[in-house]
């Protein structure tokens, strides 16, 4: 059975930092590229950043450039999603997605892990 467990979330400050994980079970890592997507309240769910199978390209939305890194471990099937200079707008249930590399079909979610930027 696959499974993508996400951790790190919390309450934070502005200006402050989480580092998320998005770690997998029953898949071979290696053969998925993952997204962190995020949902704010009352909000669309958006793509936040994306690496591929190697960790090879990495992309990321104009919003958390700069200040987003993501970065994975395909021996402890983790991917991490470091979050510095957070802002009040990045408050939201962020989700770790798996796809692999060819077949969509092979799509698998996590269940969320709350972050919440407030003074």
């Amino acid at each position: 059975q696959v499974q993508l467990v996400e951790s790190g979330g919390g309450l934070v400050q502005p200006g402050g930092s989480l580092r998320l994980s998005c770690a997998a079970s029953g898949l071979t890592f290696s053969s998925y590229a993952v997204s962190w997507y995020r949902q704010p309240p009352g909000k669309e769910r958006e793509l936040v950043a994306t690496i591929t199978r190697a960790g090879l390209t990495i992309n990321y939305i104009d919003s958390v450039k700069g200040r987003f890194t993501l970065s994975r471990d395909n021996a402890k099937n983790t991917v991490y999603l470091q979050m510095n200079s957070l802002k009040s707008e990045d408050t939201a249930v962020y989700l770790c997605k798996a796809v692999h590399f060819r077949s969509t079909l092979q799509t698998y979610w996590g269940q969320g892990t709350q972050v919440t930027v407030s003074s």
